[in-house]
């Protein structure tokens, strides 16, 4: 019962449907970016949630939340937001580890091999002296999104592992069943061995194989198109995403929520971090490419904006430091994803704003033809936008 209070003194839900909706001022906006899309919203599955950060005199923090066409058991592709939370749980798993006695941290270097001892990598270029580590593959997982380092954290926790630690946190509308890796064995893991400096074994961690047996899911929209490509030949038939990673809406913000703000959620549905990992994650959720030296992506093909779809997604060279996003995207098959948490120092304005939409006019699937830079980018970008000019312009006040 504690919890319930807890959980409805915190959460004030606002449905999109009055003229005081921050949410419906901002979809009102005359942006052509975002008016162009509204006029097809089915066709683009867009789906929004909006988070107010109101503080308390006695700074508590209270969510206000705004929602427009979520629909839970409606599927999007989640794409590389599934990320965030296998990053968050490589460290929990660390401090379990840690705990059991073995003396490794995030920058212990190890290799990856395969069950019959070949190797699959035990070095990493980007790092600057060369070593695999588990905080640089989280680094590069916030910054550029990387496939590889996805996968290689992927089998560190193993599909067990990941499915039933979302779940015993609440997270239940979230399944990861599967690598970025074409023909990847997501059920049996790579073996994971760590060193110390003189090279001694610290730990090793044998295959893990997944017992937890994966079934299709029931959901609207798990088919999606009128055909898709497979292996290069179309196939013409809806594709089907029912063994394809999930996330809802609720769960991808409240992932990113229990980041930024523990404290709200019980000590259940905390993940088992310590502050040190808070401000890891937190530092990296919130840089830039441009930001970052260890892993170096300046010399490359990287803009200050490259990972920040809201509010800064279609333009470059803009981002100010008055405004700081703690945010994941992910884009595949046409859907385009952001989760962020905003801070606009200048305005002391501070909010989450997550957003999906679908960008696939020819309505074939995997052939690499979607309005991203056309439609997709620009919306969210508007919407980023106009949800922190409509937050400033309607300030609330809570007593």
């Amino acid at each position: 019962m504690l919890r319930m209070y807890l959980l409805l003194s915190l959460f004030v839900i606002v449905k999109c449907d009055t003229q005081t909706s921050i949410l419906n001022l901002a979809l009102n906006h005359p942006d052509p970016a975002i008016q162009n899309v509204l006029r097809h919203k089915e066709k683009h599955e867009i789906q929004i949630l909006l988070t107010q950060i109101i503080r308390s005199p006695s700074e508590d923090i209270i969510f206000k939340e705004e929602a427009y066409q979520i629909d839970e058991r409606r599927y999007f592709y989640p794409a590389s937001t599934v990320k965030m939370p296998i990053a968050i749980l490589t460290l929990q798993k660390l401090n379990t580890l840690k705990s059991q006695g073995f003396r490794i941290n995030g920058d212990t270097p190890f290799i990856i091999s395969k069950r019959d001892g070949e190797t699959i990598i035990k070095n990493d270029s980007t790092h600057n002296k060369g070593q695999l580590t588990l905080h640089h593959l989280i680094k590069k997982i916030f910054l550029v999104s990387d496939n590889d380092a996805y996968n290689y954290l992927f089998d560190f926790l193993g599909r067990d592992y990941i499915n039933k630690e979302l779940i015993k946190r609440g997270l239940d509308q979230t399944w990861i069943y599967h690598k970025f890796l074409l023909g990847a064995d997501n059920a049996n893991t790579w073996e994971y061995t760590f060193f110390d400096k003189d090279k001694n074994i610290l730990f090793h961690q044998p295959s893990l194989n997944a017992e937890i047996e994966i079934k299709p899911q029931q959901l609207k929209g798990i088919l999606k198109g009128k055909s898709y490509k497979s292996l290069g030949i179309l196939v013409n038939k809806p594709m089907n995403f029912s063994k394809k990673n999930r996330i809802s809406m609720h769960n991808l913000q409240s992932i990113l929520k229990r980041i930024i703000f523990p404290q709200v959620f019980s000590e259940d549905d905390r993940f088992d971090l310590t502050d040190e990992d808070y401000r890891f994650l937190r530092y990296w959720l919130s840089r830039t490419t441009l930001e970052s030296t260890n892993p170096n992506y300046n010399y490359r093909e990287y803009w200050d904006s490259y990972g920040k779809f809201l509010i800064y997604g279609d333009t470059k060279g803009q981002m100010t430091p008055e405004i700081r996003i703690y945010n994941k995207v992910g884009y595949a098959y046409g859907t385009l994803t952001d989760v962020a948490y905003i801070i606009d120092k200048k305005s002391d304005v501070e909010f989450f704003l997550t957003a999906t939409i679908l960008v696939n006019e020819n309505l074939v699937f995997n052939d690499d033809v979607y309005e991203v830079e056309e439609v997709g980018i620009p919306f969210l970008g508007a919407l980023g936008r106009a949800v922190l000019e409509e937050i400033k312009r309607n300030r609330l006040l809570f007593y």
